[in-house]
């Protein structure tokens, strides 16, 4: 066969190194878009309530304190707290939560000036004040309910807002706490509420990884 403009077939031309290189880009993308979407769905679902028999223990966990008080994530779980210490007046209560660089006192401090000021007797109220991170938190809490000598095991029941709380789950369960009540705090500021949404998950992976059981 002849005939002007006619070239023989070559075969498939071979993909070049810019378009292989884009594909595996977009596929990094991908698989890390469905990684985050897998954690995130695991934050999600493990933002609620989740009772075991009659806890008599509450460990509130911290967060930021400002000049001014509680920060709004911090009050929403004292609220929350306060609603359940309504009916379970008699519980004792944990405040977790150390001092960090732009704090005027230490979290644990200024969630229990906030539940006195709300009517919970300070007797009542046991400091932990050294934590800096959630495992800390929980390790910490339990060295200071083993040194007043609370019996706290399969009696404890943990407050924070809803997206930590599967993250709290998880190291609970690593500190040889067992399993945990939970109360979802809920978390009214909107902008704050994205933001850990988009933190909560990497926490998650960082914690898995890193977070192990220690002594306090």
């Amino acid at each position: 066969m002849s005939g002007k403009g006619y070239r023989p077939y070559q075969g498939k031309r071979p993909m070049g190194w810019g378009r292989k290189l884009l594909i595996a880009l977009l596929g990094l993308i991908l698989a890390g878009a469905l990684a985050f979407g897998t954690l995130l769905g695991i934050v999600l679902a493990g933002g609620h309530d989740e009772l075991y028999g009659q806890p008599s223990v509450m460990l509130i966990l911290g967060c930021q304190l400002k000049e001014d008080g509680p920060s709004d994530l911090l009050r929403d779980r004292l609220d929350e707290a306060l609603a359940y210490l309504a009916d379970h007046p008699d519980m004792t209560v944990v405040v977790s939560g150390g001092q960090g660089p732009n704090e005027p006192d230490t979290e644990a401090r200024g969630m229990a000036d906030y539940l006195m000021a709300h009517g919970v007797p300070e007797g009542q109220i046991l400091l932990e004040d050294r934590s800096h991170n959630t495992n800390q938190n929980l390790a910490y809490s339990r060295a200071v309910l083993e040194r007043a000598g609370v019996d706290w095991e399969g009696k404890l029941l943990v407050v924070s807002n809803g997206f930590h709380l599967a993250r709290v789950r998880m190291l609970a369960q690593r500190q040889g706490m067992g399993t945990v009540s939970t109360l979802a705090a809920p978390s009214s500021d909107l902008a704050a509420r994205l933001q850990m949404y988009i933190r909560e998950p990497q926490a998650l992976v960082k914690s898995f990884l890193l977070d192990r059981e220690f002594a306090a």
